[in-house]
């Protein structure tokens, strides 16, 4: 059976909560709420992929600490500033 793409959308936002860490859960859960609705079915594609990445990676991408690959680079970057600017407001 085929995932309908509000499926789609509303697991892919559980699991951008539900990550394993609570520091990736309180980056990416949020910023999946607010862009998710918004991405081309392509964007998704993409976000699948940084989906697959583990926590540790992820925040070493965030943190400057290691490059990630080319195909989830501008996404992160997206990321990371949404993430950086909702902090700067608490």
């Amino acid at each position: 059976m085929t995932e309908t793409p509000e499926a789609r959308i509303k697991r892919m936002k559980m699991r951008s909560w539900r990550r394993g860490t609570k520091e990736m859960d309180l980056v990416l859960g949020p910023w999946a709420d607010a862009h998710l609705d918004a991405l081309s079915p392509a964007q998704l594609d993409e976000y699948e992929v940084l989906l697959a990445e583990n926590d540790q990676d992820l925040m070493a991408f965030i943190f400057g600490q290691a490059r990630p690959a080319p195909a989830i680079a501008p996404l992160l970057d997206q990321i990371t500033l949404f993430a950086r600017d909702r902090l700067r407001k608490v």
